[in-house]
């Protein structure tokens, strides 16, 4: 294709098509840091504006009666795949198309959706995969909100969910899952590294697993899951089974702690009724955060790759502090199961980690009261350093039996690596944990 004014492919009418995407020179692949500065964005469309502008609109004009029709019938999914233009800003706009096509470079995904946070997307997925009376499975613990999600809002609607810890074995899992008997299993959901405790779920065992033990049923349950913690620069779960993969994009997409959204990558196939779905509620992200995601974007491998290296350099000051009972941080695995997961799923080790302080909750409130750097709040993957209390704070509505057996204790503090200097960071835990 050309930027030249030619007739679309249906006969429908002449329209504008964008430049192609320059996705290799002389046989190299670029590299997603690379495409990260133009792809999805041709300059000649928008008056030559380097930086694509923010689309403050509801609705787009179309070229005549018969193209709104045809973009419609991939709307309302008379025909799969979406629609093939611009129709109204509850279905798909430039900021958020441009989006959605770079964050599917970091993943090599098919396809991706923007969402207007990381919960939407979760609930959007939901809502497009489960029925009444359908199971879910998932791993455990899973982010707070997620968890009341399965159990308190769709068990309303007769959903039930079975779940294994994250770092369950390939028979223990095995187990939950023939637990489900005849009931449909709508989903297998997971979360890894899980929140708060950093720990790994098996994706490749689970997706064996469910090709195994669902080997009868006409259509295998997909397995999502969510990658907020590492993806998209330490862990790629599509390249070892999973079928949809989620994000907070909030956390390092954003990685300024301005703005909130969230994002779904997979298969167009597997995307299709989620897409349906989202269509429907007008989940979808607006234009001016589409737009700062594409922004933070171009900066995502130079943040995440600082953020890391200052995590090892600070959690190897807190591994041997004797105020400091265990640093639940993945760079420390070594020879267990845990380990072997970390070597075939993982490239790093993050810089989220668990830091689990000798006492209870007086030791750990004492401490974050005592940071001058590190910010109290939660979240995570921003520029800056943060540190909170689960228990206390994020999985405060979990079951105190449920948070005692997933490892959710009092004295459990979780922090967010930023890019600080790390010798500052350093000086800073050091301060905080004399006040313990």
């Amino acid at each position: 294709m050309t930027d030249e004014t030619e007739a679309d492919m249906t006969g429908i009418s002449p329209r504008r098509r964008p430049k192609p995407n320059i996705e290799e020179i002389g046989g190299r692949k670029l590299k997603p840091s690379t495409l990260m500065m133009g792809h999805g964005f041709d300059p000649s469309l928008s008056e030559g504006s380097l930086k694509q502008p923010i689309f403050a609109t509801s609705t787009f004009v179309f070229p005549n009666a018969a193209a709104g029709k045809r973009h419609f019938e991939g709307i309302t999914g008379k025909r799969p795949g979406g629609a093939e233009g611009l129709v109204y800003s509850r279905f798909n706009g430039p900021n958020q198309e441009i989006l959605e096509d770079r964050l599917g470079v970091w993943e090599e995904a098919e396809e991706a959706l923007a969402f207007s946070s990381g919960m939407s997307a979760i609930a959007t997925l939901f809502l497009a995969m489960v029925n009444p009376g359908d199971t879910i499975i998932h791993s455990g613990p899973l982010y707070a909100a997620t968890e009341t999600l399965i159990a308190r809002i769709l068990g309303k609607f007769g959903v039930k969910f079975l779940d294994f810890p994250a770092d369950a074995s390939p028979e223990e899992i095995e187990k939950v899952m023939r637990q489900a008997g005849d009931s449909r299993v709508a989903l297998i959901y997971l979360e890894s590294p899980a929140n708060p405790t950093n720990a790994l779920v098996d994706v490749e065992a689970v997706a064996k697993l469910r090709d195994s033990v669902f080997a009868d049923k006409e259509e295998k349950p997909p397995i999502a899951i969510d990658n907020t913690f590492l993806g998209p620069l330490w862990q790629k779960p599509l390249h070892h089974g999973a079928d949809i993969v989620v994000y907070s994009l909030t956390k390092y997409a954003g990685g300024h702690s301005d703005l909130v959204a969230g994002g779904v990558l997979g298969t167009r196939k597997a995307l299709d009724p989620i897409r349906a779905m989202r269509n429907t509620i007008g989940t979808i992200c607006d234009p001016n955060t589409a737009w700062m995601l594409c922004r933070s974007l171009e900066t995502l491998e130079l943040r995440m790759s600082r953020a890391g290296e200052n995590a090892a350099k600070v959690c190897a000051f807190l591994k041997d502090h004797p105020k400091v009972e265990k640093v639940g941080y993945l760079g420390f695995l070594k020879d267990d199961a845990q380990y072997d997961i970390y070597k075939r799923h993982c490239t790093g080790a993050g810089s989220t980690f668990s830091l689990y302080l000798k006492g209870g909750e007086k030791e750990a409130f004492a401490f974050l009261d005592a940071l001058k750097i590190a910010k109290l709040a939660v979240s995570l993957g921003g520029t800056e350093t943060l540190a909170s209390a689960p228990a206390a704070m994020t999985h405060i509505s979990v079951p105190d039996a449920r948070k005692k057996a997933l490892g959710i204790t009092d004295n459990l503090v979780r922090i967010s690596i930023g890019v600080e200097d790390a010798d500052d960071l350093i000086a800073d835990f050091d301060a905080a944990l004399k006040a313990v």
